[in-house]
């Protein structure tokens, strides 16, 4: 199956990079294309969010801003909520979820943006994530969330319906990386990227777009 997938996601001919996977939990994730990890950009407010509810620092309208509008200032404040143990707690969503490997950034590793957006999160571990996202102590009031984004950040998997969390940014040394994960099940997530080089957030959301009707005709269609 692997093959078959991997042919047909090449044929669609996408500009940059892309790459997609899939977890099931208990499963090995299935991961496709030539982009394999990077930054996760604003993909980390949602384990931030669930941090932050859980140790009850989050007020409702913090939630709401930093998941359905992507705010950066009141991701911010769950951050600083949170305290010196932030980046461990962050990560302790994660680990609940099953993802074993992936490590919250503390760092301000660049100026104009938040250190825990630069954590790098490979697409298997974020659908792994995913995947086990609906299991998670506490993360029910995140995940109506993200049925619930503002309208302009309903796009990829978003658009069709799925809970899914979407982060975009330049790279160090260029390039633009757009990558959105989604629940499509209680028990199947989906990781999606697309670095689209000079191409910027537009032509990212696109190919982004392009891979959801993907996942959905060629990999869901199969379930």
């Amino acid at each position: 199956m692997n093959h078959a997938l991997e042919a047909s996601l090449d044929a669609l001919t996408l500009p940059g990079k892309v790459g997609v996977a899939i977890a099931s939990i208990g499963a090995e994730p299935i991961s496709l294309g030539e982009w394999t990890a990077g930054v996760a950009w604003s993909t980390i407010k949602v384990p931030l969010a669930i941090a932050a509810w859980r140790a009850g620092s989050a007020s409702p309208d913090q939630l709401f801003a930093t998941i359905t509008q992507s705010d950066n200032a009141a991701a911010e404040q769950l951050w600083a909520q949170l305290g010196e143990p932030a980046a461990q707690l962050v990560q302790s969503v994660i680990r609940d979820a099953g993802d074993e490997a992936t490590v919250v950034e503390s760092r301000r590793l660049r100026a104009e943006y938040t250190p825990f957006g630069q954590t790098r999160w490979s697409l298997a571990d974020q659908a792994r994530f995913a995947a086990g996202l609906p299991q998670v102590p506490d993360a029910s009031r995140v995940l109506d969330l993200m049925r619930n984004l503002s309208s302009d950040h309903r796009w990829g998997l978003a658009a069709k319906g799925y809970a899914a969390k979407g982060g975009w940014g330049p790279g160090i040394t260029g390039g633009y990386l757009v990558r959105q994960f989604a629940i499509v099940s209680g028990t199947v997530g989906v990781a999606v990227a697309a670095d689209v080089g000079e191409g910027g957030y537009e032509v990212g959301v696109d190919v982004v777009n392009t891979l959801a009707d993907w996942v959905v005709d060629e990999v869901l269609a199969e379930d």
